[in-house]
């Protein structure tokens, strides 16, 4: 009898150390992916296919997300003990993930050719602490799309990334394209935040500062008012730019764009796709770099980002899986079909993203000067935004506040929610 009570204690022992998901047939692993353009969904839709046709032993499962509610979905699915194994979402959506432990500390996961290939400023947006918590693999800088025939026949410069306009002659070519019914530009800032806080790191605006101990306080310096400034006197000095669309987002802004009523818009990279599609036969458009100011045309961008739930029972499987996805040319494919930027640098070389076609040597001249955006890695990022930075930065663009109460917005409202979240 003692020799059968051993015997059945090994075997126990034995079972709890195999590999869970090899015993009955293959690992299963839930990849949600946020792609929606129907390029960029059939390209990961492919990857996934061609990753099961070759790992009979780890099969993935595609799972649709959406970026409009993923903060949400994914805090529901942490709490719940139901997440994705592998997480698509955005750097600047990760700190409370990360910090909350919710998510898995890559470091010691990540191979070789992956921690080499990505740049280190792409690496940063992803670490928190002394962890990385997700994979940077797509970014994607602002630029200013524009009515080529409306530019040349108002005989201004031309920029090139080598050559761009500063935000001061930005605001003068603006307004020498404005006419009756006319703008020079059209802001579309339903989102306001991210965009004035990433073009402003271009005149050197940081607004989050970190101290020696490694908290966070908002700053409100003379760098950090040169867009907000430019917008506003755009829209209310001027008359280059119409309030109607402060409101709006991106997409809204282009029939007005198409019609000629806005010279340009300053959009993310990927819009090009929605404009190849949608403008009428004929219209001339072209990429032209966003400006630069004290700091060139440096800007922060919160790249896409790939992550492993820290409840995957599988990560090294899972961390195969998202190198496989990132290997060069599969990356090439994303990013094509996303319309966007690798990170890579061996993908970045595709000789695919360097065509003056649809703007993309334009923007691949910018690779180099995207920095994570300022509020990365800061705790209680969502909700400052939210309820401090969003109405303030709305009511500012408006004209109902003026410079310095939104400073003081910024300043004394937000460092009471970050002071919450770093007691």
């Amino acid at each position: 009898m003692r020799t059968l009570a051993k015997a059945l204690v090994v075997l126990l022992l034995l079972a709890g150390c195999s590999a869970p998901g090899h015993r009955d047939g293959p690992i299963t692993l839930r990849f949600q992916s946020l792609a929606w353009q129907q390029e960029s969904v059939a390209a990961n839709k492919e990857l996934v296919k061609e990753w099961n046709a070759s790992h009979p032993d780890v099969k993935v499962e595609y799972v649709q997300g959406s970026w409009d509610s993923v903060h949400d979905q994914l805090l529901t699915s942490f709490e719940g003990g139901e997440a994705p194994d592998v997480i698509h979402d955005a750097s600047d959506d990760l700190a409370d993930f990360a910090y909350g432990g919710y998510l898995t500390d890559l470091t010691g996961l990540l191979p070789a050719r992956l921690r080499s290939d990505i740049p280190r400023t792409s690496w940063q947006t992803a670490t928190f602490g002394r962890g990385v918590y997700g994979v940077p693999f797509l970014q994607e800088p602002r630029v200013l799309i524009a009515d080529a025939r409306r530019l040349r026949a108002a005989k201004v410069r031309i920029p090139t990334p080598e050559h761009p306009w500063t935000w001061a002659e930005f605001r003068q070519v603006a307004k020498k394209l404005s006419g009756p019914g006319t703008y020079g530009v059209a802001w579309p800032l339903k989102e306001p935040v991210s965009a004035t806080l990433n073009l402003s790191l271009s005149a050197g605006g940081r607004l989050f500062h970190r101290g020696a101990d490694g908290k966070v306080t908002v700053r409100f310096t003379a760098g950090d008012a040169v867009v907000p400034s430019t917008v506003h006197d755009q829209i209310a000095v001027d008359r280059s730019a119409p309030a109607s669309t402060l409101g709006s987002g991106g997409s809204d802004t282009l029939p007005g764009f198409f019609a000629g009523r806005y010279a340009m818009v300053p959009l993310g990279f990927s819009y090009r796709q929605q404009i190849v599609q949608q403008a009428p036969e004929g219209f001339r458009w072209e990429v032209l770099p966003a400006p630069a100011g004290a700091d060139g045309l440096t800007q922060g961008v919160s790249p896409q980002t790939l992550s492993v739930s820290a409840d995957c029972p599988h990560k090294r499987e899972a961390v195969a899986f998202i190198d496989f996805l990132l290997r060069p040319k599969n990356t090439v494919r994303l990013a094509l079909g996303d319309w966007m930027l690798p990170t890579g640098t061996q993908a970045l070389r595709d000789p695919a993203l360097h065509t003056a076609e649809n703007g993309w040597a334009t923007g691949t001249a910018l690779a180099t000067r995207l920095r994570p955006a300022p509020a990365q890695s800061v705790r209680g990022y969502p909700e400052w935004k939210d309820k401090v930075a969003t109405p303030a930065y709305q009511e500012y663009y408006s004209g109902a506040i003026g410079l310095a109460e939104l400073r003081r917005r910024l300043e004394r409202d937000g460092n009471l929610v970050l002071a919450r979240y770093q007691r």
